[in-house]
């Protein structure tokens, strides 16, 4: 049998290996090996040349595994604008998925795009190909792309969910952006106070044990806790490497980083900002699906993914209330989903029919809230974070004088 090399297939995509059993004009069998073309890509090719295909085997390609094992999410953000922009620079959808499939260097990518443009080339609608990847593509982006395709304007759309998206990551950027200052200082504040016991305070110790005077009771412990952190740096090294490593672990995955973002989530006085920002999320997405022609019940029951489990219950009574034919402003009210602000609005939008649009205000008016909260409580926490490091070193300064003292006063 014949081994066919990719040199000789022309230009191929990235998304998979494959190997076809195909039967020649001549009546031969051979096997062909073609690596970066998926089976509909392979058996395509295989038939321009005149073969017969008997059997297909396809594995995925290891840089493609590799991308997947590694984490790496698909940018979705960044190929809706991509997509957005070819497509009002005049492309046809098909023309623009295969410009970027062209330009993508990354295998997961490359492997998305290539599926999505071979169900395209097979006669298959977008939302359908979209709709068949939902580790990539979450439902409110296909039920988005599946109305503008009875609308016929995708980028209109896609603009939409730009925008939706956008608002997210904002506020997101800026919540780590207020909480890079207080992670350094409690990382600065605790190399000090480890300097302070692990070096200064034991060579303060042997002065103290030559006078062969009595020293305060904390000062002693202390001291105490710094000769052994200093005969056994090693394995004070070894317990913070492993407490860094075990962090960096639980915080990679999934089920562990959820728990601790749970947890640190439902903390007083941050729960309930939480609940108005979950909040928020739902108003523009509701209002995002309804601007593409989704009917509002089924627009909620799409996003109720974006409440938490303790806000789903209550917006599934919400939507049964609305398809008993009740008003949208008095089901949230009965389930307790709406803030004053968001209440009137939806009623304006009610009563005017631009609920989409009321929505997208109410959203927008609790994002702004939500900022200038995240503004005031870094602004407060910065201070007091410095006065606390302030306290703990000083503590240990005192401490370590305070023997000193003691001796100077039986001096005099």
């Amino acid at each position: 049998m014949d081994e066919v090399k990719s040199g000789a297939l022309g230009d191929a995509s990235v998304s998979s290996n494959t190997r076809l059993r195909v039967r020649g004009p001549d009546g031969l069998e051979q096997l062909l090996h073609m690596p970066g073309l998926d089976a509909v890509q392979a058996v395509r090719r295989a038939r321009t040349r005149g073969l017969q295909v008997l059997s297909v085997e396809t594995a995925p390609d290891s840089s493609v595994q590799a991308g997947i094992a590694s984490g790496k999410p698909f940018p979705l953000l960044l190929f809706t604008q991509e997509l957005l922009a070819l497509l009002e620079a005049g492309l046809n959808l098909a023309e623009a998925l295969s410009t970027l499939l062209a330009k993508e260097r990354q295998p997961l990518a490359r492997q998305v795009l290539d599926s999505v443009l071979s169900a395209l080339q097979q006669g298959r609608n977008l939302s359908d190909a979209l709709g068949g990847m939902p580790e990539h593509f979450p439902p409110v982006y296909v039920a988005t792309v599946r109305a503008s395709e009875r609308t016929g304007d995708l980028p209109r759309a896609l603009s939409r969910y730009v925008a939706y998206q956008q608002h997210f990551d904002a506020l997101r950027k800026k919540l780590v952006s207020a909480l890079i200052y207080p992670t350094m200082l409690l990382v600065v504040g605790g190399f000090v106070t480890l300097f302070l016991l692990g070096y200064v305070v034991p060579r303060f110790s042997v002065v103290y044990e030559a006078s062969g005077k009595e020293i305060p009771w904390l000062s002693s412990v202390m001291l105490a806790f710094g000769k052994v952190l200093y005969h056994h740096w090693q394995a004070g090294l070894a317990l913070l490497v492993a407490l860094v490593v075990a962090t960096v672990w639980a915080v990679r995955r999934p089920g562990s980083r959820a728990w601790l973002l749970d947890r640190a989530l439902g903390l007083p006085g941050i729960a309930p900002k939480v609940e108005e920002f979950r909040l928020a999320r739902f108003y523009r997405a509701v209002g995002l699906l309804l601007a593409a022609g989704i009917a509002l019940p089924r627009a909620m029951g799409m996003v109720s993914g974006l409440l938490s489990p303790a806000q789903q219950p209550r917006l599934a009574s919400c939507r049964q209330a609305v398809e008993r034919g009740q008003s949208f402003a008095s089901a949230l009210v009965a389930a307790e989903l709406a803030s004053p602000v968001a209440l009137s609005l939806v009623k304006v939008g009610e009563r005017s029919g631009q609920m989409a649009e009321m929505l997208e205000r109410a959203a927008r008016f609790a994002d702004d809230e939500f900022a200038r909260w995240v503004d005031w409580t870094s602004r407060l926490l910065e201070p007091l974070l410095m006065t606390l490091i302030g306290v703990v070193v000083g503590t240990v300064v005192v401490l370590m004088y305070m023997p000193i003292f003691d001796l100077a006063s039986s001096l005099q």
